[in-house]
């Protein structure tokens, strides 16, 4: 789950060897697209996050189990955790030294762990969780919403309600138990549990069985109409606002959330995971929709002009394939998702017989500015239109240029060997050459990092 490292510190704790081969792990994964977030030395495996949250004082209770593995010697170890108090922590139920500052919660247990031993830490923590105000996409984070919450973000947000290990490199499963005022939902990611509900509070359970990336993680609590259903043999929650028409744009393309997932499997391969679903938020800070794994959240935009919006669904759908199933290595390859996601929304426009994706490529490449690269492209363009659109136009030219048999083999093979992983530009490159028995490292390349116009395949 966790990809090779160098392990630099940039808090001032130094990668030093200590006594009996243990070191502190490193406090930056030093990934230049998220500077200060990650952790070195070890790998988490789950989370049991025990939650308890009162809309009206915006105070949340948690309790964080953190399961893991030493991938070396340790004598301390950071998680990530921005702006809530920790009251105690624990390793192996032993209580354990902790000090917690600049969004680094770093924890020294009583004894060293050996490499390649399993632990388990404990934090108990709690206060008024901060967004993160200057976030790529807006505002993120957990914020407080009129009468409840919603926790959302990329390509990060999960360290403002809960300790974590803030990478997509380091996926882990989860269980996630919410307890907040009768009358309101809380929902998040996987399959759906026991709901309780005792002395005015009600208790969500939900369970997250296959690796997630700490960014897809996400919770929305509030006045929900709520939808639980079945499809294709496995739970389908969707929900919208109570505020909203039952019969509105947002109900009507969530209600496509199925139909639009047997499609993409159809082009993809087998759908990923073990429940589907959608949630529509009405909080204008929300100007974007998210791929939070099975769950995504759409903000109010999508839905303006008053009709459905299945594009945005087949957009976000396709990264449970490309994203979340297949996550990424490190921020750079970001084009890996919204590259195919994008052009997923082209597939899904041809199949509900509107313009083919052969149309949307001749339009698309008319338009583009070849001066901006998609592949590493810089953070302050991660969600620029050269990594979602001239994303796009890689994955066509692919295509055109291997054959569909090919083509449709390289994604359906993708999704088949990385499931549950991570992998990077190069790895889709040796991919693509294997199946297509051909070298196509020059073609990334200009399509990718090029600065002039590519020759059409």
């Amino acid at each position: 789950m966790v990809a090779a490292v160098v392990l630099v510190s940039c808090t001032g704790d130094r990668d030093v060897a200590e006594p009996g081969g243990l070191r502190a792990g490193a406090a930056d994964l030093a990934d230049p697209y998220v500077p200060g977030s990650g952790n070195g030395g070890y790998d988490v495996t789950h989370y049991r996050l025990t939650l308890r949250y009162d809309p009206a004082d915006d105070r949340l209770a948690g309790r964080a189990e953190v399961s893991a593995t030493a991938t070396q010697g340790l004598s301390r170890f950071n998680l990530d955790l921005t702006g809530l108090d920790v009251s105690a922590v624990s390793v192996d139920g032993a209580p354990a030294e902790h000090r917690h500052a600049d969004d680094e919660l770093v924890v020294t247990p009583a004894r060293g762990l050996a490499a390649g031993s399993s632990f388990t830490v404990d934090v108990n923590y709690a206060g008024v969780p901060e967004p993160i105000a200057d976030g790529v996409l807006g505002s993120g984070g957990f914020q407080h919403t009129d009468g409840g919450a919603i926790a959302l973000g990329q390509p990060h947000s999960a360290a403002t309600w809960f300790p974590v290990n803030d990478h997509p490199s380091d996926k882990a499963t989860y269980d996630i138990e919410v307890t907040v005022p009768d009358g309101l939902a809380a929902l998040s990611n996987g399959v759906p549990g026991e709901r309780t509900a005792a002395d005015g509070w009600t208790t969500w359970r939900w369970a997250e069985r296959s690796p997630m990336a700490s960014y897809l993680t996400t919770l929305v609590i509030g006045d929900y109409q709520v939808e639980t259903g079945e499809h294709a043999g496995k739970p389908l929650v969707t929900a919208v606002p109570t505020g909203l028409p039952g019969t509105g744009p947002e109900a009507a393309s969530m209600a496509r959330t199925g139909e639009i997932a047997d499609f993409l499997a159809t082009r993809f391969g087998p759908y990923p995971f073990e429940s589907y679903g959608g949630v529509v938020v009405a909080d204008a800070r929300i100007g974007y929709a998210l791929e939070t794994q099975s769950r995504p959240v759409y903000g109010p935009g999508f839905f303006r002009d008053g009709e459905p919006n299945y594009s945005v669904v087949a957009h976000e759908m396709a990264h449970q394939w490309f994203g979340n199933s297949v996550a990424l290595a490190r921020w750079g390859d970001i084009w890996l998702n919204e590259g195919f996601a994008s052009y997923a929304e082209w597939l899904w426009e041809e199949h509900d017989g509107g313009r083919s994706a052969q149309r949307n490529f001749e339009l698309q490449y008319a338009t583009t500015d070849w001066s901006r690269r998609t592949l590493d492209p810089g953070p302050g363009q991660m969600f620029s239109t050269a990594v979602y659109k001239r994303g796009a136009l890689t994955v066509h030219a692919l295509r055109r240029t291997v054959g569909d048999d090919a083509f449709f083999e390289i994604l359906r093979t993708w999704t088949a060997e990385r499931r549950d992983g991570t992998a990077t530009t190069a790895d889709l490159v040796a991919l693509a050459d294997r199946v297509s028995g051909r070298s196509l490292g020059a073609f990334f390349d200009t399509w990718l990092t090029g600065t002039a116009p590519p020759a059409l395949p």
